[in-house]
């Protein structure tokens, strides 16, 4: 819900007032985490951290298409998916630890205290990003919202970011569960598992980004996702292994999961105009949190526990999460760059205008 009423309004204001805006609401939804004294305060400063923190996402994503040109779009996204990854390896451990030596508060806190100076660095250093605003007449909120969802290049967009995430998703929350009950890892090896997919998508991410940019965004989202389909159905009708093989194949699918993210959201990032692209990339964080939670929902429902820790119909989550990543192949085709539609209008304008008349 965030997502959408922030795409109706985040195109009226700079880039960089809109990012801080957001960052300090979720420092503040953070901190406010760390301070609950029951279930009714901690969801309500969860409610207002995933508000401010899902849009901030998208908001990042419409920076980075703004400041860097199609050529370098690819690598930059990687960049960030990278960080993500490294969020993962080095943070969550971390405020495990740390939660687990001195309560599940200090995580918050410590993660707001943390933020802080990277807010300050951003007020610093961001500059306005304003360009999109130049000739623009703002429109009525609500129909800002029907005009994101009122065009066809964008809502292929959208159908290809649900795409993505609903496959994802339908597999990844329940790998760790698979490996203890049906693999034989042990819950003290699961942290070789993250940990390993995790640095193999803190150094690969960006060369997919980069790969991207050389021979296209599209090829490149090609491959990395047939590879990431079929690895899908490789773990998920995994059977007994050696440790070494069960990291090696779930560390693959994380990085080709992550790398299909960059060269997607690389193609979604690029299909709306600038004065556009800050509330259409905050609908696509609804969208990805929408797809994200269906998708954790039906891989639920097929599911079934056998009782003794044994996940029985995990193949066939990973026959439907391959069939949905295989159908994304088409999708991507079909989301066109803004700067090819704007070109295309162009010819077609000018093909349709009179010749000018002779002078003879």
């Amino acid at each position: 819900m965030a997502g959408l009423l922030g795409s109706s309004v985040l195109d009226r204001f700079g880039r960089k007032r809109a990012f801080l805006t957001l960052f300090v609401g979720f420092l503040v939804g953070t901190m406010l985490c760390g301070l609950s004294f029951n279930y009714a305060t901690l969801l309500f400063a969860r409610i207002v951290t995933g508000a401010f923190g899902g849009i901030l996402g998208g908001m990042a994503l419409a920076i980075i298409g703004d400041v860097f040109p199609e050529e370098r779009r690819g690598r930059a996204t990687g960049v960030l998916m990278s960080a993500f990854a490294l969020a993962s390896v080095v943070g969550v451990p971390i405020c495990i630890e740390i939660g687990t030596r001195f309560g599940w508060h200090v995580p918050f806190l410590a993660l707001a205290a943390a933020g802080l100076p990277f807010l300050l660095l951003a007020v610093r250093i961001l500059p306005p990003l304003r360009d999109h605003l130049d000739g623009r007449v703002h429109s009525h909120p609500w129909a800002q919202l029907r005009q994101t969802f009122n065009h066809a290049n964008q809502l292929r967009a959208f159908a290809l970011t649900f795409a993505i995430m609903f496959g994802g998703f339908s597999v990844i929350p329940y790998i760790s569960l698979y490996l203890v009950g049906n693999v034989g890892v042990t819950e003290q090896n699961l942290t070789w598992v993250y940990v390993t997919g995790g640095l193999l998508t803190l150094v690969g991410a960006p060369l997919i980004g980069r790969l991207a940019d050389r021979f296209g965004k599209l090829s490149v989202y090609r491959v990395v996702a047939s590879v990431a389909a079929c690895l899908m159905l490789v773990v998920t009708t995994l059977s007994p292994v050696p440790l070494v093989l069960a990291v090696g194949v779930v560390g693959a699918l994380m990085l080709s999961n992550a790398g299909r993210m960059v060269a997607g959201l690389a193609i979604v990032t690029g299909s709306v105009e600038p004065r556009q692209r800050g509330g259409f990339m905050s609908a696509n964080s609804a969208v990805q949190h929408l797809a994200s939670g269906l998708g954790a929902f039906v891989g639920g429902k097929i599911i079934v526990s056998a009782g003794d820790g044994v996940l029985l119909h995990f193949g066939r989550v990973g026959i439907m999460a391959m069939a949905a990543t295989l159908l994304t192949l088409w999708l991507a085709g079909r989301v066109r760059s803004a700067e090819s539609l704007h070109a295309s209008r162009r010819l077609t304008t000018e093909a349709t205008q009179p010749a000018a008349p002779s002078l003879r």
